[in-house]
């Protein structure tokens, strides 16, 4: 029962037949390619990243990719090129963000430089000067939460209608740090220009 069948059993259980055709496997059929020579071989493997010998190594190719990646966002900041933008800028709803922020003109994108002369004129010791600066101050301030408010609702009405399956999380906030920049200082570039809308 366990034993192992002679070869004349092993004839006589699987007989060949002279009409059917015998297959010769060909040894290389799985793969389709010769193998390689040892000399090609060792040439394909030094050309492959070879890994870090030791940590020093490691940390300074670590540094190189980084600054490479860094370089890449750089150059996407300035030219809009989506694929190195950094995550909180990537995206079509954020591109669509961004442009209509650069599109119109903001009241909030003056706060800096109009805060910077506000502070030059409140250091002078005139009487009646204090109280126009406070006054322009005031009223900076007001014109900037009601041009705010009228942005966030424009904004969000168009984003429904144009991304209603997309994540739209943080898109609003992400428009009013916009508009607090200075047009020339954004990042990324402003792509339109003004009065075009998207």
């Amino acid at each position: 029962m366990f034993r192992s069948r002679t070869k004349d059993e092993r004839s006589s259980t699987s007989p060949v037949t002279d009409d059917e055709p015998t297959q010769v496997r060909d040894p290389q059929a799985p793969k389709g390619r010769p193998t390689p020579k040892r000399s090609e071989a060792q040439g394909q493997r030094r050309t492959l990243a070879k890994p870090a010998s030791n940590r020093k190594e490691a940390a300074k190719r670590a540094r190189e990719a980084r600054r490479k990646e860094m370089a890449q966002q750089r150059e996407a900041m300035m030219t809009g090129d989506e694929r190195y933008l950094p995550y909180r800028d990537k995206g079509p709803v954020r591109r669509y963000v961004r442009d209509f922020v650069d599109a119109k003109w903001c009241v909030a994108e003056f706060f800096m430089p109009v805060a910077i002369v506000i502070l030059v004129l409140s250091m002078v010791n005139a009487g009646a000067l204090q109280a126009y600066v406070l006054l322009v101050w005031m009223a900076l301030i007001l014109l900037i939460v009601l041009d705010s408010a009228m942005t966030v609702v424009r904004l969000r009405k168009r984003l429904r209608e144009r991304f209603p399956d997309e994540n739209r999380k943080g898109a609003v906030a992400y428009a009013l740090m916009r508009t607090l920049q200075i047009r020339k200082m954004r990042l990324p570039k402003p792509q339109v220009a003004r009065g075009e809308h998207p």
